[in-house]
């Protein structure tokens, strides 16, 4: 028997990284899982973001545990994209339990010098794409009557300023108090909303040559290497990303019996960042 035998998990960012994990590990204890990303363009960000391959891999390793996944190219700045997906996934699986608003992105630069497109982008896509996100998919918890549970991925960056990341700061600050106010407003529904705030993650918003380089402005062609070298202090403990699975050990805890009282709260999972 799994933890999630039965439930039924919405993810949003799910074609790689932190996403792609979560949706693994719920279906690998039983979940189903509907799953988007978008093979959007949004040119104020240094690096691509998931291709239809990407989301494909997704549901092979969803599939390949014996679950089943409804799998939509949605944009979380798109409210009848998602709120389709979401459909989608409630028609076949009939309840959703679990929203896990997870999709995001990442840029950098000064903030006096930062174009209007990078921060509207950033605003849009980290903040209020998590508001629509959960606007679309909530009202399914609440309709099947037996409570569930939200979780929303934001960031150490959220409670600890970092130069050069106004726009991703401040996305991720405001999910602190998105998550306060929709905690106490579904608390009646026995819904549980609780943020997670991970330092860096080795993924594909992390691990390219634009971030190395703002680690590391003075080697020509810096590499992860170099990155590593620059950012060892990052964390008190001696690492300086953690892996995708490091954070979605925690989210299942969140959505799981275990953490049925969990609700309003920031769990951090960032190595000592802020000590």
């Amino acid at each position: 028997m799994g933890r999630f035998d039965d439930k039924v998990a919405f993810i949003t960012g799910a074609a790689r990284g932190q996403g792609r994990s979560h949706a693994v590990a719920l279906a690998e204890e039983g979940a189903d899982i509907i799953a988007i990303d978008t093979t959007a363009k949004v040119d104020s960000i240094p690096y691509p973001l998931a291709t239809a391959d990407d989301l494909d891999e997704t549901v092979r390793l969803v599939e390949r545990t014996g679950r089943r996944i409804v799998a939509r190219d949605a944009d979380v700045r798109d409210s009848q994209a998602l709120a389709a997906a979401v459909n989608a996934g409630v028609d076949r699986f009939g309840r959703l339990d679990i929203v896990l608003a997870n999709a995001g992105i990442f840029g950098h630069g000064p903030s006096l010098e930062m174009t209007d497109e990078a921060w509207q982008d950033t605003i849009d896509i980290n903040l209020t794409g998590v508001w629509k996100t959960l606007k679309a998919a909530v009202p399914h918890i609440i309709d099947g009557g037996r409570g569930g549970s939200v979780v929303i991925t934001s960031s150490v960056a959220g409670v600890q300023a970092n130069a050069n990341t106004a726009h991703y700061a401040s996305s991720k600050a405001g999910l602190i108090m998105l998550m306060k106010v929709m905690a106490k407003e579904l608390a009646p529904h026995n819904i549980r909303v609780n943020t997670v705030h991970p330092t860096a993650v080795a993924t594909d918003m992390i691990l390219r040559e634009s971030l190395y380089r703002l680690f590391a402005p003075d080697v020509e062609n810096p590499t992860r290497a170099d990155f590593e070298a620059a950012a060892q202090d990052l964390n008190a403990l001696p690492v300086v990303a953690l892996q995708p699975e490091d954070v979605t050990d925690q989210v299942l805890h969140l959505v799981s019996d275990k953490g049925r009282y969990i609700t309003g709260s920031m769990q951090m999972v960032e190595a000592g960042t802020d000590l």
